[in-house]
């Protein structure tokens, strides 16, 4: 056979293959969808034992997805950095993903000012506020930004780990990985480097068996959350506050995000179809940092994003790119200090921009981490944190809002950071394995 008539047969059956995986795409989103309906209907029927189910299967899978998320991180920026620590690409892709973040991030403390300008919460009834003091939990109340700033900095290698804290495991895996990029190039490295590789190649094979059950993830989260909406945990009281904080979350998700993609040249509805199961996920399991593994998983098979690139942008983004929180700190933070009867004048409200963008970097990404913060920023301030128990029972639904736009905006990030150095970027010769 001709080397032509070979290069034929071989496009043929790319394409077959590209097909053939296109589809099952397909199916499994059907399937996701389906499960996440069939979910919300067998939730809302509120029969005792099926919701005690629901409520075990979705136990079981945040602890699966806490449960991976740790090493993901943990291997795929000591295995990126590694490979890139001592070249010119690391330090463009980290320029990259740092720009859109901060860009992305302030626009949307910016989006949360506007809106909460032109809807113009009121305030709450002082007994109410008296109220609320008794749901928020105490030992928080003393808590200050220097705290939280300390309890990432770590003490021990395993502690972190253990504890599940993501910058910290963040930190101690960016030390590692450039101390293997900086290192004498030895048979000791090169065998160190193996069995990281490997490991990688394992923890990548969990989250593919992991994606082939989600479908009943899916559906016992819907389920669950059917279920306390039925039951009237979830209610919605506080009116136009939480019109702004779900506003500023549609308007960032649906059209700021999309636009920042647009002006770069990538195409969002592509990007959404991609990682729209990194976003399902994220909307259920209201952690950024547990549905990493599934993030970085849609970005290299579904987007086809350079692993150098994905698995350098999201474990960063997923500790640093917080849209949702930055305009949840911002508009909660005016509402509690506004019923505190602080004067928020125009040049207050810009600045507590800023620190609301500072302060949604150096979050975590894990469920109700914007929440305790916010009350951390309060508590430092000396505004009365009352409200903070008030927002507690309608902040299930906004931590899935934003952790949504959270992913989101980490998946816009990789995708446009990998767009712009498409053709510039260097393919190291410790290539990381595939994810597919």
């Amino acid at each position: 056979m001709s080397n032509q008539r070979k290069d034929e047969v071989s496009e043929v059956a790319q394409e077959a293959i590209q097909k053939a995986q296109g589809q099952g795409r397909g199916r499994q989103f059907v399937l996701w969808f389906a499960a996440l309906i069939l979910g919300g209907g067998l939730g809302w029927l509120g029969i005792p034992v099926l919701n005690e189910l629901f409520n075990f299967i979705a136990a079981v899978f945040t602890r699966l997805f806490q449960f991976i998320a740790v090493p993901t991180i943990a291997l795929a920026v000591i295995t990126t950095l590694a490979a890139l620590g001592a070249k010119k690409d690391t330090g463009r892709i980290f320029a990259h993903a740092v720009t859109y973040t901060i860009l992305t991030t302030i626009s949307a403390a910016a989006v949360g000012l506007v809106l909460y300008l032109w809807i113009a919460p009121g305030n709450l009834p002082a007994e109410v506020i008296g109220q609320g003091a008794a749901d928020v939990p105490q030992k928080l109340g003393s808590l200050s930004y220097y705290d939280h700033i300390l309890s990432v900095i770590p003490n021990n290698v395993l502690q972190p780990i253990l504890a599940g804290n993501v910058l910290s495991v963040l930190l101690i895996a960016a030390a590692v990985g450039l101390g293997l990029a900086f290192m004498p190039k030895t048979e000791n490295r090169a065998v160190l480097l193996k069995g990281i590789y490997g490991l990688q190649e394992l923890l990548f094979t969990l989250i593919r068996a992991l994606l082939w059950a989600l479908p009943v993830g899916i559906l016992a989260f819907a389920g669950q959350l059917s279920a306390q909406i039925e039951a009237g945990i979830i209610v919605g009281a506080l009116g136009k506050y939480t019109a702004v904080v779900m506003g500023g979350n549609f308007i960032q998700f649906f059209f700021v995000l999309p636009l920042f993609m647009v002006l770069r040249g990538v195409n969002p509805l592509h990007v959404f179809r991609k990682m729209s199961p990194a976003l399902a996920v994220a909307l259920f399991t209201k952690s950024s940092a547990g549905t990493l593994p599934v993030t970085l998983a849609s970005a290299e098979r579904n987007l086809k994003v350079n692993p150098a690139v994905a698995r350098f942008v999201l474990p960063i983004c997923t500790t640093i790119n917080m849209n949702g929180c930055a305009a949840f700190i911002l508009v909660t933070s005016l509402f509690v200090m506004q019923n505190a009867g602080f004067e928020l004048s125009l040049g207050t409200m810009i600045t507590w921009v800023f620190i609301s963008v500072l302060a949604a970097v150096g979050n975590a990404g894990v469920p109700m981490g914007c929440y305790f913060l916010t009350l951390s920023l309060m508590s430092s301030i000396g505004a009365p944190v009352g409200l903070m128990g008030v927002i507690l029972p309608i902040y299930t639904v906004i931590d899935m809002v934003e952790t949504a736009e959270n992913v989101w905006s980490d998946s816009s990030v990789c995708a446009m950071t990998d767009h712009d150095l498409a053709d510039t970027l260097e393919i190291s010769s410790e290539a990381t394995p595939a994810a597919s």
